[in-house]
């Protein structure tokens, strides 16, 4: 089995990490995360090794390490470098791949890219990830609309955080997408309790069928 699906999100620190962590583990796969801004914490290869419970060589190794925890652009001007789109080449795998992207779909890569933009030009499908808390709405409909308007594959919506029925209800039904499933707040944050939790919430099948 060959495939590669690409994980954003619909803003920065909403859990895409930990989900993407989940989601390698459960398709048994590998992790890429082209661009890293901040090195001076645990990265988020780092986090993946420790969460995925993956054989060594499953995450690869990132095109660009940025020092600043900042948008890619900016650390990257910061660290006298240009990010090259050109550079994010898709690898070729025996197993799946999951990428994660920087932030949400509109981070800049550099002062002309986006990452949305990458996103298009590799003609992937896309998993959404969005938050339950207030405000999701409004951000998750618009990142919705971003990806239809350049017609890239949304495969659903991955909710994170405490069940709210209406909101993930109305973020259904307006924004015509499915719903993968939601991946709680979990303390402690193990591996095993990510691979048990994702086994619950989630299909491995839902992410090889695609939706428009």
């Amino acid at each position: 089995m060959r495939m590669q699906i690409v994980v954003t999100g619909t803003d920065t620190g909403i859990g895409k990490t930990v989900f993407s962590a989940g989601l390698v583990g459960l398709l048994d796969g590998f992790y890429w995360k082209p661009v890293q801004s901040g090195l001076d914490e645990e990265t988020d290869s780092e986090v993946v090794a420790r969460l995925a419970g993956l054989p060594p060589g499953r995450v690869l190794p990132e095109v660009y390490r940025l020092k600043m925890p900042l948008s890619p652009h900016r650390s990257a001007e910061i660290d006298g470098i240009a990010i090259e789109a050109a550079k994010l080449s898709l690898p070729e795998l025996p197993r799946p791949l999951v990428i994660e992207g920087a932030g949400g779909l509109m981070v800049p890569l550099n002062r002309q890219t986006k990452f949305i933009d990458v996103f298009k030009e590799w003609r992937l499908p896309v998993v959404l990830c969005a938050r339950t808390a207030l405000g999701t709405i409004n951000h998750t409909l618009l990142s919705i609309e971003a990806l239809r308007a350049r017609s890239i594959t949304l495969l659903g919506i991955a909710f994170i955080g405490d069940e709210m029925v209406d909101t993930q209800k109305t973020i259904a039904e307006m924004g015509k997408v499915r719903v993968l499933g939601r991946l709680p707040r979990l303390d402690p944050l193990t591996p095993r309790a990510l691979a048990a939790t994702m086994r619950a919430a989630f299909k491995a099948s839902d992410f090889m069928e695609t939706s428009a």
